[in-house]
């Protein structure tokens, strides 16, 4: 028995997460530490079932939900960086065994800017719903509008693009909702609104949270 074995096994009964292999070549290899935190997150205090599960990049994982939400019971399983196709991928360990009754989605911004097309994009979002809903038939997506950001204006008619098909497919089933950030966020000079914005000009500061939490809410609490 090789050592790498021995020392897998060893890890396994002592309950030590081990590191992503670093020769894992697969474009999801590089997410594997970021999923087993958030495992250890869940051996040590599990999720509630039938919460609010956040889900996307670095724009849910630097969410305060707490603070946005207080009425409601969230879980964040925002990771930084990713795109649709990496929640898809990490679906039954992120999102599936918590059972949520809604799961809200921020994806696609990374998506667009290494260079998929909005229909990547789009399919990417129907996969994910797919996934869901094979699963959780009655749990509700809401789809959070990819936003307009400073930093990638360059991209806005891709960005917009993608929208526009994402919308139609929520407007095709009950269980899908469309959030339109996109509209708050553009100012009278038809761009993005400099004051939403962290310095980075695509992360969000603390008020564009608030421009968020604004419209996202009534997706959340209706029809509960």
């Amino acid at each position: 028995m090789s050592k790498l074995v021995l020392v897998v096994m060893a890890a396994f009964h002592c309950g030590v997460v081990l590191a992503a292999d670093p020769a894992d070549k697969s474009p999801f290899g590089r997410w594997e530490s970021a999923i087993q935190k958030f495992e250890q997150q869940d051996k040590a205090d599990a999720p509630p079932k039938g919460a609010i599960l956040f889900v996307g990049s670095s724009s849910i994982r630097l969410w305060k939900l707490d603070d946005s939400f207080p009425k409601l019971k969230t879980i964040n399983r925002g990771f930084g960086g990713s795109e649709i196709a990496d929640s898809n991928h990490f679906a039954d360990r992120l999102i599936l065994k918590h059972e949520p009754r809604i799961v809200v989605l921020y994806a696609g911004d990374n998506d667009i800017a290494k260079g998929k097309s909005s229909e990547t994009v789009t399919r990417d979002f129907r996969q994910f719903a797919k996934t869901i809903h094979d699963d959780l038939p009655e749990t509700r997506i809401v789809f959070i509008a990819i936003k307009p950001s400073i930093k990638r204006w360059n991209l806005v008619k891709t960005v917009r693009e993608a929208n526009s098909a994402i919308r139609k497919l929520c407007e095709q089933d009950r269980k899908l909702s469309f959030a339109d950030i996109d509209k708050p966020m553009i100012g009278d000079d038809g761009r993005p609104r400099a004051e939403l914005f962290a310095k980075d000009g695509l992360h969000l500061n603390a008020e564009g949270y608030r421009v968020w939490t604004k419209v996202l809410l009534p997706h959340l609490v209706e029809r509960q």
